[in-house]
């Protein structure tokens, strides 16, 4: 994201500097509505994990067997399991097909462009992580976001017909929460089901007039979201009182994903209205 923000910038620099030197063949000024349609991957979550409160003090705590060695010794991956064992690995995160609607509006002050634009976007975006235990079972933490929106400044300038600009802004998103696991014997109580994210974007991208009233134009984005706790309620269901996640102190552990970030990269094709 770095590298693609510095060119970037080089970019409009060198555009900016012909541009204030000629005199704009279109006016950006004005309302506009558009179509936008691209792909959306998730970022990696490097090493994204499980954490545990054992005891209910509200400190994180290893899950240890009777013997006192640590019951998800096997470890965690950042996707969905092939199995319950953890040498079966594990897949990815899922990314998605994207599109949306947007509306906005461009004020020119000669060949510098500045604007408002609210988006909605759908798809659907998965992101897991996933623990091991020795027993051995899996539990995996998972988050789908269906519905996107944000409201974004954008600045730019124009050369001929282009318009090249930076972007960034409020992000938000509908987050689902789903916990499963191929463990039988304890229970599981999530905290919360659905959610709403907040964050941030930024971004820029490229649009060209065809005619005074339509535009086209290639759009990426960088989103950033903050999702609430998603934490699980182990207890014991039909498990023997000697169970890893009952013997802590509490009688029964806290299990939550230790990362509330939903990063995103999503490149658009976007056709603007004006008016």
């Amino acid at each position: 994201m770095r590298a693609f923000l510095s060119a970037l910038t080089v970019g409009t620099a060198m555009i900016a500097v012909p541009a204030m030197a000629q005199t704009a063949t279109t006016d950006w000024t004005g309302p506009y509505v558009g179509v936008h349609g691209g792909y959306t991957f998730n970022e990696s979550d490097r090493g994204e994990t499980l954490v545990f409160d054992t005891n209910g003090d509200g400190d994180r705590d290893a899950v240890r067997t009777t013997t006192g060695a640590n019951a998800f010794s096997p470890g965690f991956c950042d996707g969905r399991p092939n199995s319950g064992v953890a040498a079966d690995g594990c897949e990815g995160d899922e990314d998605s097909i994207t599109g949306g609607v947007k509306v906005g509006y461009d004020r020119q002050m000669g060949p510098v462009v500045v604007g408002l634009v609210a988006d909605y976007t759908h798809g659907k975006l998965r992101n897991y992580v996933t623990g091991f235990s020795t027993t051995p079972a899996s539990y995996t933490f998972t988050r789908t976001v269906r519905n996107q929106a944000s409201l974004r400044a954008r600045a730019g300038v124009t050369s001929g017909d282009g318009l090249l600009y930076a972007t960034g802004g409020l992000a938000w998103a509908r987050v689902q929460n789903r916990f499963t696991t191929s463990n039988g014997a304890n229970s599981f109580t999530p905290n919360n089901d659905e959610e709403g994210a907040w964050g941030y974007v930024l971004g820029g991208g490229y649009e060209h007039k065809l005619t005074d009233a339509i535009s086209v134009g290639l759009e990426y984005q960088w989103r950033n979201l903050k999702a609430d706790d998603f934490q699980v309620a182990v207890g014991r269901g039909s498990a023997p009182a000697t169970n890893p996640f009952l013997i802590g102190g509490a009688g029964g552990t806290d299990m939550e994903r230790l990362n509330g970030r939903f990063k995103t990269h999503g490149v658009n094709a976007n056709v603007n209205f004006r008016f």
